[in-house]
């Protein structure tokens, strides 16, 4: 989704929340004060505004994109909604950019498809989670020929779980009742749940 091309309006189209239920995916999602999050494929932060409110007092943004002009958009769009607590990451192709261990949450919404190099991303994204942290996989429905998407922009279930289990992850859980997308939560294989506080 290129800045230059007409991208950062797409991403803020008005039609967003009737096509995609952002305020079905969001719940979903389990955000609460204190967590360190991620969009990772950021753009002008679109769901990185909604997080950031959903993680107050005390939580953090880790908003990465490829793009230096959609980070600063994002961030003028931030101190206009007043959001201190969204730190900009500039990735790259083959690298989240994401540190060790920091992440409760990795968001990603129609971005993995468009990946260049995804193993080499995938292996950025495994080492980034807490313990116990998932990864929000978000991609149009490949299956569904109702969805208004051009194919390549599109995934089915089976693509995306071989993938992602030959990559070191497995399935945790998912949410079928988005209008046009899958809805799937991954976490590392092997991984052990943080033990009840």
């Amino acid at each position: 989704m290129s800045f230059h091309g007409g991208g950062a309006e797409w991403l803020l189209r008005q039609m967003r929340e009737e096509e995609e239920k952002t305020s079905a995916l969001l719940p979903k999602l389990g955000l609460k004060p204190g967590l360190t999050v991620c969009d990772l494929g950021s753009g002008n932060g679109y769901h990185s505004l909604l997080m950031a409110k959903a993680v107050q007092p005390g939580g953090t943004v880790l908003a990465v994109d490829i793009q230096k002009e959609m980070l600063e958009e994002l961030q003028t769009r931030a101190k206009a909604a007043k959001l201190g607590n969204i730190t900009s990451v500039l990735g790259e192709v083959d690298d989240p950019k994401l540190p060790t261990a920091s992440c409760d949450l990795i968001l990603m919404v129609d971005v993995y498809h468009e990946f260049s190099h995804p193993e080499e991303m995938l292996t950025g994204i495994k080492k980034a989670p807490k313990p116990g942290g998932l990864v929000a996989l978000v991609e149009f429905r490949g299956e569904d020929p109702e969805v208004p998407i051009k194919p390549e922009h599109k995934m089915t279930k089976v693509q995306i779980l071989k993938e992602w289990t030959a990559n070191g992850f497995v399935l945790a859980s998912e949410f079928d009742d988005l209008p046009w997308q899958h809805l799937m939560f991954f976490k590392l294989a092997g991984a052990v749940p943080p033990r009840a506080q």
